[in-house]
């Protein structure tokens, strides 16, 4: 006798003991188990089973919703079901969609997106209610092969930018689960504002640096350049400013909560960066980072001269950084994730595996692997398949659990 696939679809209010009397009625009609899959939302259960059948599926249908109704559960059960074939290959890609909030209206224009270029949403799951919503989606692409990601990636990236929110895009399976280190960039990173903007106004030039910093991050300016422009204003301050500015720094929100979960997760962490060894050497220590790379400023009898000592890291310097750091930590350029918002932290993110333009210039989104555009750094473990529960699960555990309220 040939096999029946038969689909049987449970909703109904979760509660302990449905998939036990759910499978003690399979059990007894002998069934093989093809598939099965399980979701709850806010409390209501949904559990689809796709099963195989020699035996009669009429019989089976009846035996299961009189099971069901022992519960209070509502079954639906379609008999004759295909199994989905080559689908069971898996998905290829995965779509993590963020926003504050996401919108049905959003949402919808995402999937009709997805359907227009014949990409199928094989699974959906919720990562974060907090500080953004956050759905990842499984999906595949049709005849995947060379270009699909660039394809898929170009796609989202065009409407995100037109429905107002995130949509970061990375290749399913063992390779997004590899990532082993990650390096941020600092100023409007992982901390809020411009060092050098912040030891400019003790000079009385905080505009004209501003200026420059600005130019400099859109591209326009040479990097090396715009640094020896911006830090011969300083000649002259005392080198206790250097304390002082690193005493007002103030964190990107989310910074503690994603260094902190990365490090649970054996990720090795650091900073690239454009600034000053004075200052980020007292972050590396504060938030217990692997390494550091910066410039350093002169000091002469107690003043900064106005120039750096040694060699620049500038744009190329950031992407040198990090795969010395990569190298030294044994771990490939593939597995190594960049974190920064302009134009001088491209040679780096491009470098690595994973490059996230967070909160970034034009010139840095325009190359970056994913954009985010919320400023909240957690919302960087979304994307790399950490939830917000597993997060706060941790954080539980740990005495650190706690919400800071948004200004929404």
């Amino acid at each position: 006798m040939n096999a029946t696939t038969v689909l049987i679809t449970v909703t109904g209010k979760d509660k302990p003991g449905v998939t036990s009397v759910l499978f003690a009625a399979l059990t007894r009609h002998g069934v093989d188990i093809v598939d099965v899959e399980q979701v709850v939302i806010r409390g209501r259960l949904v559990l689809g089973v796709l099963v195989s059948t020699e035996r009669d599926p009429e019989q089976l249908q009846e035996a299961v919703e009189q099971a069901m109704a022992t519960v209070g559960m509502t079954v639906d059960v379609a008999i004759g079901t295909e199994d989905g074939g080559a689908a069971k290959l898996g998905s290829t890609h995965v779509v993590v969609v963020l926003g504050q909030p996401v919108t049905a209206r959003s949402f919808s224009e995402v999937a009709r997106g997805l359907a227009e270029i014949g990409v199928n949403i094989d699974s959906i799951r919720r990562v974060a209610d907090y500080p953004v919503t956050g759905l990842e989606l499984q999906v595949s692409v049709p005849g995947d092969g060379e270009g699909s990601d660039d394809a898929l990636t170009s796609a989202m990236a065009d409407l995100a930018a037109r429905i107002g929110v995130d949509l970061a895009v990375e290749r399913t399976g063992l390779a997004r689960r590899a990532k082993r280190l990650v390096v941020f960039d600092v100023d409007s990173t992982l901390i809020q504002g411009e060092v050098i903007e912040m030891l400019a106004a003790r000079a009385g030039c905080e505009q004209e640096v501003r200026e420059v910093t600005e130019r400099a991050m859109r591209g326009e300016l040479d990097f090396a350049e715009s640094l020896r422009q911006r830090v011969a204003v300083l000649e002259g301050l005392p080198a206790s400013v250097l304390d002082d500015v690193a005493a007002e720094l103030e964190l990107t929100p989310g910074a503690r909560t994603t260094i902190r979960t990365l490090r649970r997760l054996g990720f090795h962490t650091g900073v690239v960066s454009g600034g000053f060894t004075q200052i980020i050497d007292q972050l590396v220590d504060e938030l217990g980072l692997d390494f550091s790379a910066a410039n350093e400023l002169e000091i002469v009898d107690g003043k900064l001269t106005g120039r750096v000592v040694g060699e620049i890291v500038d744009r190329p310097g950031k992407a040198k950084a990090l795969r010395r750091f990569a190298e030294s930590f044994g771990v490939p350029a593939a597995q190594c994730v960049a974190v920064g918002d302009g134009a001088n932290d491209i040679d780096m993110l491009t470098a690595a595996g994973l490059g996230v333009a967070f909160n970034a210039k034009p010139a840095l989104r325009e190359v970056a692997d994913t954009a985010l555009s919320y400023p909240f750094l957690d919302t960087v473990l979304f994307v790399l398949g950490v939830t917000r529960a597993e997060i706060e699960t941790a954080d539980a555990e740990d005495g650190v659990l706690r919400r800071v309220p948004l200004d929404v």
